[in-house]
């Protein structure tokens, strides 16, 4: 059999990447600080009828003159599906004053055509931070959750090195999104624990081929190199399933309109930063948890 790249004896190298990434990503965060949509920082929303069907670009230019271009734009279905164009508008922005609204009002009866107000409602940033908390609440609860059942299933040392994993995989995205000061809305925390989910079973398919190894592991063989076996039997799954959700997301991202570009970017960037960790990392996290254990 022909010798393999060693993953573990080659994991400070790994890991010196993540660190030197997230080091980057988590200063951009502290002075950038991120984009947050209306529904954490408050916000309006306009409900319209309009007497004949209107598109999302004829909407978006002239909320672009009144400097809200990054409002976002929904058009109503008749059952719930996508639509090209439609009398029904729902627009979500900033905060905007009643003169800002007026304004915005007659210009678009004006150049895109008669309409109806059906609803006026202004969300306060109280809402907004009350759903940070739950935001929070959720992504670490899933965690905890995790850490319970894979301690059941495996052992703690499994549960930790996961979770680690999770949180790079979570910073890593969170990164991004300052680094490129990409709006943060509901949807986001949606893309966030689809990544949790989605992140965690690679992790669980490896270190369950770890698990089976360890009941055949010779004497004569290493356990950095029992480590670096399981994870390369594995390897051909992780890449095809990471590439074939890959097609998908991408196709998504590209063709799936403005408003859910940043729901699928950041998929994007958890999908490819899960399969890196669940490779690279978690294994010998693993590894060196349990060496603490045993020098302990």
């Amino acid at each position: 059999m022909s010798k393999r790249f060693s993953i573990v004896r080659h994991a400070r190298i790994f890991f010196s990447i993540s660190c030197i990434f997230l080091l980057i990503g988590i200063g951009s965060m502290l002075l950038r600080g991120f984009n947050l949509g209306i529904d954490f920082t408050g916000g309006s929303i306009l409900d319209l009828k309009f007497d004949n069907p209107v598109t999302v670009s004829q909407i978006r230019d002239v909320m672009s003159d009144h400097k809200m271009g990054n409002s976002i734009i929904q058009l109503g279905g008749s059952d719930g599906n996508q639509v090209q164009e439609s009398q029904s508008v729902l627009i979500r922005t900033g905060l905007i004053s009643d003169e800002q609204r007026v304004a915005v009002m007659n210009d678009l009866s004006q150049r895109v055509g008669t309409n109806q107000v059906l609803r006026v409602e202004n969300v306060g940033a109280t809402v907004g931070r009350d759903l940070v908390k739950q935001a929070v609440g959720a992504v670490v609860l899933s965690w905890v959750l995790m850490i319970i059942y894979i301690t059941i299933r495996f052992e703690h040392n499994f549960a930790f090195a996961a979770i680690i994993a999770l949180i790079i995989d979570v910073l890593v995205t969170l990164s991004w999104f300052s680094l490129l000061h990409l709006e943060i809305d509901s949807s986001f925390v949606a893309a966030l624990l689809t990544v949790v989910g989605y992140s965690i079973n690679g992790t669980i398919v490896i270190f369950d081929r770890v698990r089976e190894n360890m009941h055949t592991h010779r004497r004569s063989e290493s356990m950095g190199d029992m480590v670096d076996n399981s994870i390369w039997q594995t390897m051909t799954r992780s890449i095809y399933t990471t590439v074939t959700t890959l097609f998908a997301v991408v196709a998504i991202f590209l063709f799936g309109g403005e408003t859910i570009k940043n729901f699928s970017f950041a998929m994007l960037v958890g999908f490819s930063s899960g399969f890196y960790t669940s490779t690279f990392l978690a294994g010998p996290l693993w590894l060196f948890l349990k060496g603490r254990k045993k020098k302990a």
